[in-house]
């Protein structure tokens, strides 16, 4: 993805010592909202997205997704990588996905080695796994099908799961040598399996956060940045967070429409708050300077 406004690249931002830090973003307010932050990308996750449609992330497909960046990079210039999950199809198809994720303006994808379509199972812990040999294809497509030289590729395993680090290390080498610029050993949440992948593979890495981000990892930024990890990503923790925040208020508006409240809730601030993050201000201002001023066009 081209930079935007000016701002550099994903490719620009992971040269620099300290992790590029990519939280979930579903939607164009999420995207604001993280950018408003501070946040330097995004990621649009695929488990997250499917569950937010009452589905999963079996059922997604590119098309979908690609709509996703379309509305979000409409109204932000964060850059977002995309879970691609298995890349949605074999080595020949890679050339389609990786077409619509650099047309939809996506700065990366992810994708994993596991089968095509992708099972349910994935969710209940339990991995559906390609060879090495063919997900190394489907990097070296991915790979040739790139027009943008700073559109970058992550090649993930889930090894770590279904057999052993032993495996997930071999796949991540046999990733990287196919054109991989990013390897993901997924599932790997303890200190020292971070370090000997490190060791064994060097970077640049990604990293998939767990639940409330780096909350009792026992490595901070800065140590994964010395480790070669370059993006540290955080796919679930704002989806739970506002499921939470959702839950509890239709159960207090379900207990008699909000009459039996004794203080009047003010919704106010937070209103406001949002209402800057879309920035309305700066629409109303180009109608009164327009349409609200007399000055449209009557016949």
């Amino acid at each position: 993805m081209a930079a935007r406004r000016g701002r550099p690249t994903l490719r620009d931002l992971i040269q620099q010592p300290m992790p590029v830090t990519a939280p979930l973003v579903l939607n164009p307010l999420m995207a604001r909202m993280a950018e408003a932050a501070g946040f330097p990308a995004g990621y649009l996750g695929g488990g997250s997205t499917g569950y937010q449609k009452v589905a999963l992330e079996a059922n997604l497909n590119v098309t979908e997704m690609c709509q996703t960046a379309v509305e979000i990079g409409a109204v932000s210039s964060l850059p977002l990588i995309l879970d691609g999950a298995c890349g949605y199809g074999d080595p020949m198809h890679m050339h389609r996905t990786i077409g619509m994720s650099e047309a939809a303006g996506f700065a990366a994808i992810e994708i994993e080695d596991q089968l095509v379509p992708k099972r349910a199972h994935h969710h209940a812990g339990i991995e559906h796994m390609i060879s090495a040999e063919l997900m190394a294809a489907k990097v070296k497509e991915a790979v040739a099908a790139r027009r943008n030289p700073d559109f970058l590729i992550v090649a993930r395993t889930n090894a770590m799961r279904a057999s052993n680090m032993d495996d997930a290390l071999r796949r991540g080498e046999a990733y990287r040598r196919a054109g991989a610029d990013l390897l993901l050993l997924s599932m790997a949440h303890k200190p020292e399996q971070l370090r000997t992948i490190s060791e064994r593979l060097g970077g640049p890495l990604m990293y998939l956060a767990g639940r409330g981000g780096l909350a009792g990892l026992g490595l901070t930024l800065a140590d994964l940045g010395g480790l070669g990890y370059k993006i540290v990503a955080d796919p679930s923790t704002p989806l739970l967070a506002a499921y939470a925040a959702w839950k509890k208020i239709y159960e207090e508006l379900a207990d008699g429409f909000g009459a039996n409240t004794k203080t009047k809730p003010d919704w106010s601030p937070v209103e406001k708050d949002m209402l800057g993050v879309i920035d309305l201000e700066k629409l109303l201002a180009i109608e009164r300077a327009t349409v609200e001023n007399g000055g449209q066009s009557r016949r």
